[in-house]
């Protein structure tokens, strides 16, 4: 066995090397004598080593029947039913409270050992550390191996998690040290109990009843153990163990009371004793928990049922408080309303207050109740229905709200009240105000005091106005007057009838007052309006004055510009004097109509208002006459100096169209001359126009001196000019436009030739072609476009017969030039050509025709022999006389009724074979197409 089965203990490591040096002398090196002394000694040692395993074997043996009878499993030998590994199993799954895996059914080794392995592997990974044990060592049932592989698991399961600290807290013991201090720490103060150890500490049986009277007195008298009495104690203490507190016996007195007790099997009992007391005591501990828990339930039942009681308390009292407090009936008087106000302030300062402090005791009552269950950690109670803070809060919101009701209702009536007596009051106070003043107002706008000029008028105006601006704003206090009567009426004052008899007669003066301001304003409006008037006469009578100044002018103007500045001046006068004219007819009969006798008021003599109207309307008749007179002069004037301008620029445009003439040319081709004759075309367009134009001016002028206002002698002498000088510019563009004329014919004769000449080189190209077609089908195409060429030549024919008269025709410096004869005589020798070639190629075109013609009818007879020497070549000869009949039908059908029947017509007598056709091309050399080119 190795020496490290547990590092808390190697004593069983030193006994085994011991013993197996003496299971293997050497005999060799001793003598008789020392060999039998060795030999007793070493049988002794092994008896002693025997015994313990014995003991070990059987306490262990209880030990784990102790654990496995949590789950219905037992044991009875060690060694040899730990050897599947299935028993092992549960044990380690009892002790570490893990599940480990399943283990493999079967009765064969393999099936053990993979059990054992099992197990082993799983103290492996609980960081128990096992040396030199294997699976088959628990499988072959090795004592020593077995006993070791238990004692490791009390040591790792039981022993390894005691701690235990010192008195003084310094040090923190564990395993064996720490259950060797847990046994003097209870067994301290016991008499002749002095554990040092596990082996001779224990033999007397006193520290084991010292452990179980330190916890349970009441079982043992531990006064009356005797040291010498070892067997008693050890049995008493085994028995109330098993007995009382219920642990396997895994020890027997002789197991204890003997020389060299075996260390480990103590041990693991004391390990029992360990775990049970320290449950034990978590149990008291549990207990005095569970007490405080009841009591401090009893005490929260307590305090819920107070809670619940205030609650309801508190409830029942808003209730019946909301209802009497809700009753909105009030005494008819300031007093009765003082007094009702005074017994509602005495229950908001002393009843109301002190039920606030009872909810928000219950508040507190309640939160004391939630936290005393949140600390237990049990559920939070919920108050029964309807009376829960929340619900004791609306209820308490709706105290208030009537509360705030109820006090508002009655500040409002008090308000009321007060504030009747105080409009009584004022209504008095007000009403004798409006009186006196409404007197004194009335006598006021009855003086009629106006004045007899303008400013005498305005000045009452003003006057008037200011009264009426303060009768105006004293409406509002009338009105004030008014609404206080209907505001205690509507209130129910007890006087009412008094009030609105005085109101009614407030109002009845007023509407006196109005009566009387609007009339004497309607006098005013009139009597100043009339005085406006006059002042608007006079300040028309000094405008027209002014004006006759301007009309009589002799200023008419100095030439055409500033005439026609005059004469819009003059339009401005003539359009400010006829808006003023409407103004005097207005002015006038406005006068008229506030002069003119009537019922009502007058504000002046109608005689003097006829006079005034009489004399304006002189002063504007006469100041018409003059501006038509000055406009007359003006329009005169006008004339005569738009003659002379107009004819200025006669002038001026004669002079430029004189230099545009004589600057101009003929134009180098024909787009030029266009161009020159098309701005020429225009310019005798302007001509005309400005001949006409010309003539009317010249008629003017003869009208201006028909009417022998201005000095004939200018007039005539500038008609005369311009007309000399408008003849002279017509005899320049007459000729000029014969010259663009002679120009143009030229031009358009060479452009007419040059084009002739173009078609000519284009059709010689066509007609000069050496391309005849490659079939039938081609050649009577190009035969067709040939024939319309052939047209188009003759078509041309006389067009170049024509060019002969057209040069006859042009003016001498240009049918006169060498280039000109030239050109004509090249255009009729081409045109000779043209008409050679195209006859030549008709001719040729039409051979090609017919040869193509002939090979198309030789093919198409190739043909028909080819498919009848076919038709020959399959045909069978039939054996009866009547299908030879039928065949000879069908064969006539076929190829006629003869030999010659099968050949073309055209081939049963063919000519002598001609030779083959040679088309010569009109490019060939020594054509005289080809010497052309």
């Amino acid at each position: 066995m190795s020496s490290r089965l547990c590092p808390l203990d190697n004593m069983d490591v030193q006994q085994q090397n011991n013993n197996s040096a003496w299971e293997s002398p050497d005999p060799r090196g001793w003598d008789d004598g020392a060999a039998t002394a060795k030999l007793f000694e070493c049988s002794r040692i092994k008896a002693l080593a025997d015994e313990r395993d014995a003991v070990q074997k059987k306490t262990f043996t209880k030990w784990v029947n102790s654990h496995l009878a949590r789950v219905s499993c037992r044991i009875t030998d060690l060694y040899a039913d730990l050897r599947d590994g299935y028993v092992l199993t549960r044990l380690l799954e009892v002790l570490s409270g893990e599940q480990l895996p399943k283990p493999t059914r079967g009765r064969m080794r393999i099936h053990s050992l993979e059990n054992v392995d099992k197990a082993l592997q799983f103290l492996k990974e609980q960081r128990v550390h096992l040396e030199n044990v294997g699976s088959h060592d628990i499988v072959d049932g090795n004592h020593r191996l077995t006993l070791g592989l238990i004692w490791t698991i009390i040591l790792r399961f039981q022993i390894q998690v005691i701690k235990i600290k010192t008195e003084d807290n310094r040090e923190t013991r564990s395993a064996k040290d720490a259950l060797l201090l847990w046994c003097q720490m209870k067994t301290a103060g016991y008499p002749e109990v002095n554990i040092q150890n596990f082996t001779t500490s224990w033999r007397d049986g006193l520290a084991f009843n010292a452990l179980i009277h330190k916890h349970r007195p009441d079982l043992i008298d531990f006064h009356k153990l005797t040291k010498s009495n070892a067997t008693y104690n050890l049995q008493q203490a085994f028995n109330t163990a098993e007995q009382q507190l219920g642990l396997s016996k895994l020890l027997d007195p002789e197991d204890v009371n003997m020389e060299d007790p075996d260390e480990k099997s103590i041990i693991t009992y004391v390990v029992s004793f360990y775990h049970y007391f320290s449950k034990m005591k978590a149990l008291a501990v549990e207990g005095k928990r569970i007490g405080k828990v009841l009591d401090q339930a009893m005490e929260i039942e307590a305090i819920v049922e107070r809670y619940e009681a205030l609650a309801a308390e508190l409830l029942a009292w808003i209730q019946h408080t909301i209802t009497i407090i809700s009753n909105q009936k009030f005494a008819n008087s300031l007093a009765g309303v003082q007094q009702q106000l005074q017994a509602f302030t005495a229950f908001c300062t002393l009843e109301k207050p002190v039920k606030f402090q009872e909810k928000g005791n219950l508040e507190v009552l309640l939160f004391t109740i939630q936290s005393k269950l949140r600390a237990n950690n049990r559920k939070l109670y919920v108050p029964s229905e309807g009376k829960s803070i929340s619900d004791i809060n609306k209820a308490w919101t709706c105290l208030e709200k009537a509360e705030h009701e109820r006090e508002v209702s009655l500040r409002n009536e008090l308000i009321r009240q007060e504030k009747l007596e105080l409009l009584a009051q004022r209504f008095d106070h007000k009403a004798a105000m409006r009186e006196t003043w409404l007197n004194e107002n009335q006598r006021l706008v009855s003086q009629d005091n106006f004045g007899y000029d303008l400013p005498a008028v305005e000045a009452a105006m003003k006057k008037h106005e200011a009264i009426e601006a303060d009768i105006s704003s004293y409406q509002e206090r009338i009105q004030v007057v008014v609404e206080l009567a209907l505001e205690m009426e509507s209130e129910g004052y007890y006087d009412t009838k008094r009030i609105s008899a005085q109101k009614d007669n407030i109002l009845r003066q007023w509407g006196l007052l109005t009566e009387l301001v609007g009339a004497r304003r309607a006098r005013l409006e009139q009597n100043l309006a009339l005085q406006k008037i006059f002042q608007e006469m006079v300040y028309m009578i000094d405008w027209m004055e002014e004006m006759q100044v301007l009309l009589v002018s002799k200023d008419f103007g100095k030439h055409l510009l500033e005439v026609e500045d005059l004469l819009q001046k003059h339009g401005l006068l003539e359009a400010d004097i006829s808006a003023q004219t409407e103004r005097v007819q207005a002015l006038n009969a406005a006068a008229l109509k506030a002069g003119s006798p009537g019922p009502g008021y007058q504000p002046c003599d109608p005689q003097i208002i006829c006079n005034r109207v009489n004399h304006v309307q002189t002063c504007l008749e006469e100041l018409g006459e003059l501006a038509g007179k000055r406009r007359k002069e003006l329009e005169d004037s006008r004339q005569l100096w738009a003659f002379f301008q107009e004819m200025e620029e006669a002038e001026a445009w004669i002079r430029e169209k004189e230099q545009i003439l004589a600057a101009k040319t003929c134009g180098r081709d024909l787009s030029s001359v266009l161009t020159l004759t098309s701005k020429h075309k225009t310019m005798l367009g302007e001509l005309g126009s400005r001949r006409a134009l010309l003539h009317q001016t010249m008629k003017r002028g003869e009208q201006i001196l028909a009417k022998k206002r201005f000095s004939p002698g200018g007039i005539q002498e500038k008609i005369r000019e311009v007309r000399l000088r408008w003849k002279k510019l017509e005899e320049v563009t007459g000729l000029h436009q014969q010259r663009l004329q002679e120009a143009l014919n030229f031009f358009q004769f060479s452009t007419e030739t040059d084009d002739l000449v173009a078609w000519l080189q284009d059709t010689y190209r066509i007609v000069s072609s050496d391309d005849f077609g490659h079939d039938d089908y081609s050649t009577q195409a190009l035969l067709r476009k040939h024939r319309a060429v052939v047209e188009e030549v003759e078509k041309h024919r006389a067009a170049v017969l024509a060019l002969r008269k057209q040069l006859a025709l042009l003016a001498p410096e240009h049918r006169q030039g060498v280039d000109v004869q030239i050109r004509i005589v090249e255009v009729e020798q081409l045109y000779g050509e043209v008409a050679e070639v195209a006859v030549l190629r008709q001719q040729w075109l039409q051979d090609a025709l017919a040869v193509y013609r002939m090979f198309s009818e030789v093919h198409a007879c190739e043909v028909w022999i080819d498919e009848k020497e076919q038709w020959l070549e399959k045909m069978e000869v039939p054996e009866e006389l009547d299908d030879v009949e039928v065949v000879q039908h069908r064969c006539g059908e076929g190829t006629g009724t003869g030999t010659d029947a099968c050949v073309p017509l055209h081939l049963r007598h063919p000519p002598a074979a001609p030779p083959a056709p040679h088309v010569p091309s009109p490019l060939c050399p020594g054509s005289r197409a080809w010497t052309r080119r």
